[in-house]
């Protein structure tokens, strides 16, 4: 249900740490912690979209708010997948735009009970989260934090998200929706605006409806430091190790028993060890084996594939099966078998017809103030799959950082900016 958010004013004093209540809070900050405050975490072992009612509460909610603006083409479908129009007011030929950002939680951390903090002008020390449980934040383990020295940083007592993976994009669409609704002397064309369930189990793009967004562009707003811009992310696989074994008694094993934990293990040490999510960076691929489980008799591994280049993608998924066959060569036929199913493509390929969508987003941010940076993204978003379908569709920053821990946090200011970064991408495309 839908619980009020605490919020905690934290400020700095001979290194102590005060609390204060009641401080009045921005607009779009306010907007956040209102939809951050209702626990919209999905369910992996719910098998249902949304996985999580409230993420339908969150929906309605919006679809209220939304009226309330003055936007009457407003729809809620049986998924809970909101979509909205706000027409266009100019006659003009201006792209149909969409914007697109998720309202669940993901499924590792607590999403629910969160207890926010507000840390006023952050002056580049720890920042205690819970002094109870000894949880702090500090840039040795995450450096990013000091491109936001002398912002006010949202953080919360270091129990459950803070929710800004996804919750923030939509507070920032809605209040650049605000905006709009409130200036209709400045043209613009048609703007979707879509919220999706389950963002975080995959379900975003698996029920979405495109015949409901009749838009030529489309931008995600998710995650993503200040003027950060994403246009390439992984091609994905999921690969499948099944590994049979034959169990047989200790004492009479020899020259019989095949260890399917051992040979698993073997399969294992054959992947290259500086090729992992905890040795690459930046466009550098990897194979990461998620989970095991098994026995002597059989064993059962998941790998993930990731690349960012096709040709070396393919590869990665020819290794593995190579693998098995060389070890099958040792251990008999049929005693490794590798299926590998893939997940998605880089985005690239399709947003790069409409090199104008790129161009767009990089100008709106200069206009904003803000250095661009475009990233390959180390992941996916909903707006990868949306690509295919038919939208091209980049990424834009809402401020997320440490998405999916406890140490999650978000800048004030830069919540601020990717607001201006939207509205500033709907008049571009109008003034064009």
């Amino acid at each position: 249900m839908h619980r009020n958010a605490v919020l905690v004013v934290v400020k700095r004093q001979q290194d102590m740490i005060y609390f204060n209540r009641g401080e009045d809070m921005r607009p779009v900050v306010n907007r956040f912690l209102k939809y951050a405050s209702i626990d919209t975490q999905g369910n992996e072992s719910v098998l249902t979209c949304p996985s999580n009612e409230n993420q339908r509460f969150l929906a309605e909610l919006l679809k209220d708010e939304l009226e309330e603006m003055g936007i009457c083409d407003v729809e809620i479908d049986e998924n809970s997948f909101l979509y909205a129009r706000i027409p266009s007011n100019t006659p003009k030929e201006v792209p149909a735009l969409a914007f697109f950002a998720h309202m669940d939680t993901c499924p590792d951390v607590p999403g629910g009970n969160i207890r926010y903090q507000l840390v006023k002008g952050y002056d580049g020390k720890d920042i205690v989260l819970n002094r109870g449980l000894d949880i702090r934040l500090n840039s040795m383990e995450c450096p990013v934090l000091r491109k936001y020295i002398g912002d006010d940083l949202l953080v919360t007592d270091g129990t459950t998200v803070l929710g800004a993976e996804g919750k923030a994009g939509v507070a920032e669409i809605m209040e650049a929706a605000k905006w709009l609704c409130e200036h209709s002397e400045e043209e613009h064309g048609e703007i979707w605006l879509v919220f999706t369930p389950d963002e975080e189990l995959g379900y975003s793009t698996e029920y979405i409806n495109m015949e409901k967004i009749p838009a030529k562009f489309g931008y995600t707003v998710d995650e993503g430091e200040r003027g950060e811009l994403n246009y390439e992310n992984f091609n994905a696989a999921t690969a499948t190790v099944t590994v049979k074994g034959n169990s047989t008694h200790p004492g009479h094993a020899k020259a019989t028993m095949k260890n399917a934990v051992m040979m698993a293990n073997e399969f294992i040490n054959l992947l290259p060890k500086n090729e992992t999510p905890a040795t690459t960076e930046g466009y550098e691929g990897y194979y990461h084996i998620s989970d095991m489980t098994g026995s002597i008799d059989s064993c059962h591994m998941t790998c993930s594939i990731r690349d960012f280049e096709k040709s070396s993608y393919e590869y990665r998924k020819t290794r593995l099966k190579e693998t098995a066959e060389f070890l099958n060569g040792y251990y008999g036929a049929g005693s490794f078998k590798v299926e590998i199913e893939d997940y998605y493509f880089n985005m690239r390929e399709k947003v790069e017809e409409f090199p104008e969508i790129i161009e767009v987003a990089r100008e709106a941010m200069r206009r904003a103030g803000v250095e661009t940076q475009e990233k390959p993204i180390r992941g996916g978003t909903d707006g990868v799959t949306i690509s295919f379908m038919g939208i091209p569709c980049p990424n834009i920053f809402s401020g997320c950082q440490n998405g999916q821990s406890v140490k999650e946090f978000i800048s004030v200011q830069t919540m601020e900016k990717a607001v201006e970064v939207i509205l500033n991408i709907v008049r571009i495309f109008a003034e064009k």
